[in-house]
């Protein structure tokens, strides 16, 4: 698997400082990242208030769970200049994973959405859903699996696919590939997708990798 040393750890680092800077005199609308709209995005919700990916990517990391970023943060490490205030996640949906991942998330004080709608405790059962809403204090945002409906995409073949970004302290960050990123940005279609797999395809390779 690639590995890469920091950049694009300090890419999101730079960019979640931002994120914070830009909504720190805010007033909340009480609006979260699933009420963005499809062309400027979460900056503009109240997701961006502290937006900090970090707690929760340390947790994944301390737990020993592999998670893989998708969506804007993962378009940002790899050097896209927009700034986003949700964290998407994609993770392999296995039942012997969940007790991990959701010890993860509980670590942080994150709470999931359940089939009604309600906020509840992280549980393993909520996180095997396709889909499971997250909101914690750091960050919020959708942590799927491959058995959401991805059209065409070979999904789980991203996640074998995906890069390892590792800091000085340790610290792991999965994320997935330009190219896959590029894929799934053109196949979900919304104006700031197809935005933002222009702007990944323009950059260098070695920038975007």
């Amino acid at each position: 698997m690639d590995q890469m040393i920091d950049e694009p750890l300090e890419r999101l680092r730079t960019a979640a400082r931002r994120t914070r800077e830009l909504a720190r005199n805010r007033t909340a609308t009480g609006l979260g990242h699933e009420d963005a709209d499809d062309d400027v995005g979460t900056i503009n919700t109240d997701a961006a208030l502290g937006f900090d990916p970090f707690p929760l990517l340390e947790a994944f990391h301390r737990n020993g769970v592999r998670v893989v970023v998708i969506g804007q943060v993962a378009g940002i490490m790899h050097g896209s200049t927009e700034l986003t205030g949700d964290l998407d996640l994609l993770w392999d949906g296995t039942p012997a994973h969940a007790p991990a991942l959701a010890a993860a998330f509980d670590s942080v004080n994150a709470q999931l959405t359940d089939e009604s709608g309600s906020l509840v405790a992280p549980h393993p059962d909520v996180l095997l859903r396709p889909k499971a809403p997250f909101t914690s204090l750091g960050a919020s945002g959708d942590c799927c699996t491959p058995a959401l409906p991805w059209g065409t995409l070979p999904v789980r073949e991203f996640l074998d696919r995906a890069i390892t970004a590792v800091d000085p302290d340790g610290l792991e960050v999965h994320y997935v590939s330009r190219e896959d990123l590029i894929r799934m940005r053109r196949v979900i279609g919304r104006p700031k997708d197809l935005r933002r797999a222009d702007e990944l395809d323009s950059l260098p390779a070695a920038k975007g990798r």
